[in-house]
């Protein structure tokens, strides 16, 4: 289906920061692993790691349904966009948990 709309500046902003500080804590996930610290400490770092995908993730699906969804429904192509959504959150499941201010 993609019928794409350009991002809003403050989420891909938000985004692109939070890609950024990923790559260089992965940077530093691969230097422990490689200096063989304690497992732990490093499996910490990996679910940290995630926890800051998974934030960014919440962010792309903020900007999708201030933009793309409400375009699609606009536009009378409701069900497809459900349907869309449906499939992407099904290969997310984090996004479908509570949010990290709900805990």
């Amino acid at each position: 289906m993609e019928r794409h709309h350009p991002m809003q500046a403050d989420k891909k902003t938000s985004a692109i920061n939070r890609l950024k500080t990923v790559r260089g804590h992965l940077d530093a996930v691969i230097a422990m692993v490689e200096e063989e610290r304690y497992c732990p400490e490093i499996m910490k770092q990996v679910s940290a790691l995630q926890g800051s995908l998974e934030k960014v993730n919440r962010v792309l699906l903020e900007g999708h349904l201030e933009t793309c969804v409400l375009h699609a429904i606009s536009d009378g192509r409701t069900a497809e966009i459900v349907d869309e959504l449906m499939e992407t959150l099904r290969y997310t499941p984090a996004m479908t948990g509570p949010t990290e201010e709900a805990l």
